[in-house]
């Protein structure tokens, strides 16, 4: 086995909730694949290094109990949505539904969406299963741009 080798570029899926121009909003199946084969620090072997393009500004981990729903709002900043454990789901305003768990992603960046009929705006969100959610936020410095799916990193 060559051990030399680097190994191929990975692509890391990932959900965008975004916005459209009419201010519904919206999910996307996306992939991250800007990476770099490079090291983390001095001494570490080189690993695949994804940089998603926004600088970090908060980091924060929710629980939502069994049986929590977060009825419908917009994410309150730009944000990814790293599942720890437990299983969420996220119904967007055009009737998609996404459940996730453990290991999937999720860019949260429906903000500027408008009411629909029933008043209803953003996504909502809630628990799957019979255990809690542990959800790592990290909220992150990018304005909202309507219209814009899967947006460049």
């Amino acid at each position: 086995m060559e051990t030399n080798r680097r190994p191929d570029r990975p692509e890391v899926p990932y959900w965008h909730v975004w916005t459209d121009e009419d201010g519904v909003s919206r999910q996307n199946r996306c992939r991250m694949g800007n990476f770099e084969f490079a090291s983390i620090s001095s001494g570490a072997a080189p690993s695949w290094i994804g940089k998603p393009g926004d600088p970090a500004r908060r980091v924060i981990v929710l629980v939502l109990p069994v049986g929590w729903v977060g009825e419908w709002h917009e994410n309150p900043e730009p944000q990814w949505i790293v599942p720890l454990s437990g299983r969420w789901f996220v119904e967007t305003m055009d009737g998609t539904r996404v459940e996730m768990g453990a290991g999937e992603l999720s860019f949260g960046n429906d903000q500027s969406t408008r009411p629909d009929e029933r008043g209803q705006r953003g996504h909502r969100s809630g628990t799957v299963g019979d255990e809690p959610a542990v959800l790592m936020l990290v909220q992150v410095e990018r304005g909202a741009a309507p219209g814009r799916p899967c947006r460049p990193e």
